[in-house]
């Protein structure tokens, strides 16, 4: 069941007075009450009422306990115990009668009342029951404020703070782990945090992990993902495999470090402490490849002379046979064939420089310029550049680039190559026609460029390998443009980011720092 949260009232402090209610419409009664309360209670502080009225006015400034008759001139005593506990969550209610049964008594403890005092009564008994009374009283208020420092410390605490009933349903959710899954902490109650927030392929390992924490009755450790309710990031050209326009962002998954224990009060209660190690994977990756990458350049200069020389070499010789191709003796379909596979040697040789360049480029560790650079006139140029190929291609390009603003700091040549990457990639992807849209626009601190096209897409799956070098959905690609765009782009400061479906188009984001 899903845990809830009572009405709190207002904390108490611990230097106010005990308060004691007496409601009596014997009112002599009622100053004897007092008198004996107050001769064995010191320092405390009491009210008195003739009727039910009176009692619940009264009550509302505040009483730990209550002492009422069970005949009153205007209702029950027995009646009176939940509107005045209403008005006073912890307070305890004392039934006092001179006419008492077996069948009174537990019909008066059923509707909650503390104790049931028979009329006449020894002044040590009701003192000590009083006492009893306000002793639990006290006692509840401490737990409400132990509890309300805990629920102040899970919600304002930085990690994910989840509880899961034996059904894997959600039973409490905080506020951090509520925002990340795009939810508020009562919507998430009762939903299935399979079904909801945790990706297929963790599964397995998260239902193995409660198993083992709910058998084995100890703490235990795994690593899921959790969805977050944004659009997917990490960037991929328009292009490499499909670009898009993607209507509805889906959320992806933030990688969550779960510590999973037993509840000590519920045996199939467990309660998810989660850590979000997105960023720290996101890392590791990033030093994972800076250290490919590193050795890459090494061996790239070391190799770079030796294989463009013979390249150089092979493009001269190509040139020369394909002049002598007509000074052969032979038929024009003859001569036709070899011109066709002469062309296919140099088309070859020429993927090959192309390749060797990007990966230099990828490689080599090279300093940015830092200079005002106005992006929606660099967009301009580029299109302008591709006009003729989008022309070619079927593709309509539609230019969203205002004359003022959008000023970014970096290197005007390097952010030219990051547009023209996407902009090929996105022409590219569009093999059968479409539109290719470039926004320029001011977001906050940066200026966010979106390239965004018609193609067929890229699938959810591949969109976080597809900054990897060489990593490609093309036949003919490289797979290291899109590395060299996230490479550029974080020289820059900058984020690059994608949303993207199979089917839908692609739309890339990159956003870099503003001038001043």
């Amino acid at each position: 069941m899903p845990i809830s949260s009572p009405p709190i009232p207002p904390a108490r402090s611990a230097t106010s007075r005990r308060r004691v209610l007496i409601v009596d419409d014997n009112t002599e009664l009622g100053d004897t009450l007092r008198a004996v309360i107050a001769s064995g209670i010191p320092g405390i502080a009491i009210e008195t009422a003739e009727s039910g009225a009176a009692a619940l006015v009264k009550a509302k400034k505040g009483f730990d306990v209550a002492i009422v008759d069970v005949k009153l001139p205007d209702a029950s005593g027995i009646d009176l115990i939940t509107p005045l506990r209403a008005v006073s969550p912890f307070s305890e209610v004392l039934l006092l009668t001179g006419f008492a049964s077996v069948d009174a008594a537990i019909g008066a403890l059923r509707s909650g009342a503390f104790a049931f005092v028979l009329k006449s009564f020894r002044p040590e008994e009701l003192i000590s029951i009083v006492e009893q009374a306000l002793t639990k009283v006290e006692l509840k208020h401490e737990r409400d404020e132990l509890e309300r420092r805990y629920r102040d410390l899970v919600e304002v605490t930085d990690v994910l703070v989840v509880a899961l009933s034996g059904s894997d349903e959600v039973a409490l959710m905080n506020r951090k782990a509520a925002s990340l899954a795009g939810t508020t902490s009562d919507q998430a109650l009762g939903r299935s945090i399979f079904e909801a927030w945790i990706p297929p392929e963790d599964h397995a390992a998260l239902r193995a992990a409660l198993a083992t924490t709910r058998a084995q009755r100890r703490t235990t450790e795994v690593e899921t993902g959790f969805a977050e309710a944004r659009g997917a990031r990490g960037g991929a050209a328009a292009g490499e495999g499909g670009d898009a326009n993607a209507a509805q962002p889906s959320p992806r998954a933030r990688r969550i470090r779960w510590h999973l224990s037993p509840s000590r009060e519920s045996g199939d209660l467990v309660y998810g402490i989660g850590i979000d190690v997105t960023e720290r994977r996101a890392l590791e990756k990033r030093a994972a490849d800076a250290e490919a990458l590193s050795a890459m350049g090494e061996l790239a200069m070391n190799l770079a002379h030796e294989i463009r020389n013979p390249l150089n070499a092979a493009v001269l010789q190509l040139h020369l046979l394909t002049r002598n191709l007509d000074r052969i003796e032979a038929d024009e379909t003859t001569r036709g064939a070899l011109k066709d596979r002469t062309r296919i040697v140099g088309d070859e040789i020429g993927r090959l420089n192309r390749l060797l360049t990007e990966f230099l480029e990828l490689a080599r560790p090279r300093g940015i310029a830092r200079e005002p650079v106005h992006l929606p006139r660099l967009a301009d140029e580029v299109l302008d550049l591709e006009e003729e190929s989008a022309k070619g291609r079927g593709v309509t390009i539609v230019r969203d680039l205002p004359e003022d603003g959008c000023v970014a700091i970096g290197d005007r040549e390097k952010l030219k190559q990051v547009t023209i990457n996407l902009v090929v990639n996105a022409l590219e992807a569009m093999k059968r026609g479409g539109t290719l849209t470039v926004r320029v626009r001011p977001d906050h601190e940066r200026v966010l460029m979106t390239i965004e096209d018609t193609g067929p897409g890229i699938a959810s799956e591949l969109i976080p390998n597809v900054f990897d070098p060489f990593f490609t959905t093309k036949e003919a690609g490289t797979g290291l443009g899109l590395s060299i765009v996230r490479k550029i782009v974080d020289q820059h400061g900058g984020d690059v980011e994608i949303e993207s479906e199979r089917g839908q188009g692609a739309k890339v984001m990159v956003s870099i720092p503003i001038g001043r």
